[in-house]
């Protein structure tokens, strides 16, 4: 590309956290970036809209030379929405999402509000990338992920991405150098939930959801398996949650 890439930088963990900060420091070194990203932790949002309340979107940084910073306070996908529709000026030939405070592999795909605004970019038909570590804390290091990072984001920049396809990147908690990058498929694994019921002042019962992740593929071509091993993983995600496979067999259903 012959001018400097625009790139709408944008997460779910809202517009203060250390991931998104670190990301937009790494932006910065590739293109000129605008930031559209929630007022508060957007979380397990998914790719919900917000269809029944109004929105708002304020400008908090950009003078001075300083990358254009808007809070919104929708979801992750809205924010994707409101850059493109009305912050921006054109179509941004880039939406990266994240640093997310935790991991997006397997089944977390589903639920992640880094990952929806990613998508929705993609039904854009804007190249994007979902960035996430698989650490929760709010002190997470950031720091050995950056050179990867901006690797992946240049060959997306180069190389471009198949209509409808975006890539959900997890970067394993490590002290230790990555053994490097494998692209992998989505591993098979679930939540096994429990809901720790309390009571509050008032009598009424309340609950805290928990629970824990079961891998349950085998298979050493998953993300899970690259990231158990130290590898970054680079997952091909799409939109299309079409059962291609069993159209066929549906065919011959008595329907």
């Amino acid at each position: 590309m012959n001018k400097r890439p625009l790139i709408l930088v944008t997460n779910d963990d809202g517009i203060t956290a250390p991931g998104i900060r670190k990301l937009i420091d790494v932006m910065k070194t590739i293109g000129d970036v605008v930031v559209v990203a929630p007022d508060s932790p957007q979380s397990g949002m998914g790719h919900a809209i917000t269809v029944d309340s109004t929105l708002t979107v304020d400008k908090i940084n950009g003078v001075n030379g300083e990358q254009a910073e808007y809070k919104c306070s929708g979801t992750p996908a809205d924010c994707v929405k409101l850059g493109i529709r009305e912050v921006l000026k054109r179509k941004p030939d880039l939406c990266v999402s994240g640093i997310n405070h935790g991991s997006n592999a397997s089944v977390n795909v589903i639920y992640s509000g880094t990952m929806s605004a990613a998508l929705e970019a993609g039904i854009e038909g804007i190249p994007a990338i979902g960035f996430s570590l698989l650490d929760y804390s709010w002190g997470a290091n950031f720091d050995n992920l950056e050179s990867d990072i901006k690797k992946i984001t240049l060959n997306v920049l180069k190389n471009g991405l198949p209509e409808g396809i975006v890539l959900n990147v997890n970067f394993p908690k490590s002290k230790n150098e990555f053994k490097g990058i494998k692209i992998c498929r989505q591993a098979k694994g679930n939540w096994v939930e429990t809901f720790d019921k309390r009571v509050n002042p008032m009598g009424k019962d309340y609950y805290w959801l928990s629970g824990e992740f079961v891998n349950l593929d085998k298979g050493e071509d998953t993300d899970q398996w690259a990231l158990e091993h130290n590898y970054i993983s680079v997952v091909p995600t799409q939109f299309d949650l079409t059962a291609h496979h069993f159209i066929q067999k549906l065919n011959n259903w008595d329907l």
